[in-house]
């Protein structure tokens, strides 16, 4: 079996779902469930944030004039349903089904046809950016697959390859980098670093350090996240594993 991730970066505009998600960045949808087949899609997704970034994203749901994974620039005249089977203060719990037509487009569609039945998908949206986890055979063209994915999402956003690797190998960005971290996330750590971005006072805003960098402000909150987040667990994990003490990073 092979893993494969990537990340698309919508630009603003694009998807209703990454505009009400980057007015609320403290917000996240993952996916609980996400099946496909040739004909159909059906999730169940897990948001939480703030009451009221909770109650904008169900509306995006909700009321869109199209899918939200539909990777169709507009209405290409698919029948879906959305449904609400949770919601709290901080979490909000949507079943989504979509019966596509010719004209739509989705990530696990076209991994279908590159990669066959029984092509697995997790997913991680925050602000404009959306992390697809594909585990797959190993059967079927990679390059061939982002190829078609660049062409379905056209202008409307970036594509960029985080992860490929055997399922069974360490989980590891695709570097040689002995932290773990991908070469983006590296980068944007040293460059918060080194331009004072951890300092108290912060020396440089999550702004002007994207500028800094030529990203996406979203793009350079989410590497500087996974990054956070891979390290956190890398140090507890350590610490565990000594009983006590983490080796240094």
């Amino acid at each position: 079996m092979r893993e494969l991730v990537f990340a698309l970066e919508y630009e603003p505009g694009c998807n209703r779902v990454a505009d009400t998600l980057a007015d609320h960045p403290d917000a996240r949808i993952r996916s609980l469930s996400l099946h496909a087949t040739a004909e159909r899609l059906w999730r169940v997704d897990h948001v939480t944030g703030p009451p009221d970034a909770l109650d904008d994203i169900g509306d995006a749901f909700l009321t869109s004039d199209y899918y939200a994974d539909c990777l169709a620039t507009e209405d290409c005249g698919a029948t879906q349903e959305t449904q609400v089977l949770d919601h709290t203060d901080d979490t909000l719990v949507l079943y989504s089904d979509w019966e596509r037509t010719p004209d739509c487009a989705s990530v696990p569609h076209i991994a279908r046809d590159h990669f066959g039945d029984g092509v697995l998908f997790e997913t991680r949206h925050e602000g404009r950016h959306y992390t697809w986890r594909i585990i797959h055979s190993g059967e079927g063209d990679v390059a061939a697959f982002f190829d078609d994915l660049e062409a379905a999402v056209g202008d409307c956003a970036q594509t960029e390859m985080l992860r490929t690797a055997d399922t069974s190998a360490p989980t590891r960005e695709t570097t040689a980098d002995p932290s773990g971290l991908s070469p983006d996330q590296e980068a944007a750590l040293r460059a918060a670093v080194e331009h004072g971005y951890y300092q108290s006072p912060r020396e440089v805003d999550v702004g002007d350090l994207a500028d800094h960098l030529d990203v996406p402000r979203s793009t350079l909150t989410y590497r500087l996240r996974r990054a956070e987040e891979h390290l956190a667990k890398r140090y507890v994990a350590g610490e565990q594993l000594t009983g006590g003490a983490s080796p240094p990073l």
